[in-house]
C-alpha cells in the first residue's frame, strides 16, 4: 500500500518508533484522540499535546503531508468511517460521563429518529415483512446483534425468517436464494464492511424488497423500499444504539398488530409447546 493510500492513524502508528521524545508524545497523543487533528488547528493540537507548534509542523511532514490542512483533510475522511477512536476527545477524557446526559442524549436520540418515519412507512414495512415468503436479516459487527436480535423477535409471528450469516456460514448459499417475493432487513450502522456495496448490489439484482436501516451518517439509499435512518449520538466514545432497538421493537410490535388471529394463533401455539417441553 503506497503511503497515500495509507489511513491517516495508519501513518502515525507507523512512524512512531522513529520519533523524538517530543514528536513521540504527539504521536501517542494522536493515537488515542486522531479526531483532534481533524478538529482544531496546528496551534491548538500542540497546546492539547504539551508540545510546540514547530513539533507539529514536523511531525505532520514526517508523515508524508505537505501541509497540516492535508493532514486535516485526511482526518476528516477517516472520521467519517465512523471508527470510535475519532468520536474520543481529550478535553473530556479525564472525567466521567454524568448518567444524566447518557439518559438526555438516549431520549434525543428516540426523538430524532422517529421524527423522520413515519407511521404509515413503518406499517407499510411490516405489511411487506408479514406478506413476504421469507424474510431475510442481514447485519455484521454491532449490526449482527440487531439482525440477531430482530429475527428473534420476529420469529414469534414471522414464520419464515433467517439472520445471515450465521456461524461459519458465507453469503452466497444465501443471497443466491433470495428473489422478488422476499423482504430484505439490511443493517449497515457504522462501522460498515466493505461487503457491503456488493450486497446491496446482489440485493438489487434479487429484486428483493429492501429494509435498511442505519445510523444517521449514510446518505439516503434510492434503493431501498424504506430506509431508516437511527441517530446514535453519545456523550462517550461509543456510539448510543437506544433508538435502533427502539426501531426493533416498533417493527416487531407492528407486526404483531397487523397479524391479527393468525399472529395471535402462532403466539399461543409456541406458548403451549413451551409448557409441554417445560423448557422455562
Amino acid at each position: 500500500m503506497s503511503p497515500k493510500e495509507r489511513s491517516f492513524l495508519t501513518r502515525v502508528r507507523q512512524v512512531l518508533p522513529e520519533l523524538h521524545p517530543a514528536e513521540r508524545r504527539l504521536g501517542d497523543f494522536l493515537c488515542d484522540f486522531p479526531g483532534e487533528v481533524a478538529s482544531y488547528s496546528a496551534q491548538e493540537l500542540a497546546a492539547l499535546a504539551h508540545v510546540s507548534k514547530a513539533t507539529v509542523s514536523r511531525f505532520i511532514q514526517r508523515l508524508g503531508y505537505d501541509n497540516y490542512e492535508e493532514a486535516r483533510r485526511h482526518a476528516r475522511a477517516d472520521k467519517q468511517t465512523g471508527s470510535r477512536l475519532f468520536l474520543a476527545t481529550a478535553t473530556d477524557s479525564g472525567g466521567e460521563q454524568s448518567l444524566t446526559s447518557h439518559v438526555a442524549q438516549g431520549v434525543a436520540n428516540i426523538e430524532a429518529t422517529f421524527l423522520a418515519i413515519s407511521e404509515t412507512q413503518v406499517t407499510a414495512a411490516a405489511t411487506a415483512i408479514l406478506g413476504a415468503r421469507k424474510v431475510w436479516v442481514i447485519g455484521f459487527r454491532a449490526s449482527h446483534s440487531f439482525a440477531t436480535y430482530l429475527q428473534w423477535q420476529m420469529t414469534q409471528v414471522v414464520e419464515h425468517i433467517s439472520a445471515i450469516p450465521g456461524g461459519g456460514q458465507t453469503l452466497g448459499e444465501h443471497l443466491v436464494s433470495i428473489n422478488n417475493d422476499d423482504v430484505v432487513i439490511l443493517f449497515g450502522l457504522r462501522r460498515r464492511v466493505t461487503l457491503m456495496e456488493p450486497i446491496l448490489a446482489q440485493l438489487e439484482k434479487s429484486g428483493a424488497r429492501l429494509l435498511y436501516i442505519t445510523d444517521e451518517g449514510v446518505p439516503f439509499l434510492n434503493q431501498a423500499e424504506w430506509h431508516f435512518r437511527c441517530q446514535t449520538l453519545a456523550p462517550g466514545p461509543l456510539f448510543n444504539h437506544v433508538s435502533v432497538m427502539a426501531l426493533c421493537h416498533l417493527l416487531t410490535t407492528r407486526c404483531i398488530e397487523i397479524a391479527g388471529p393468525a399472529g395471535r394463533n402462532r403466539l399461543r401455539g409456541i406458548e403451549a409447546i413451551n409448557d409441554a417441553l417445560d423448557e422455562l
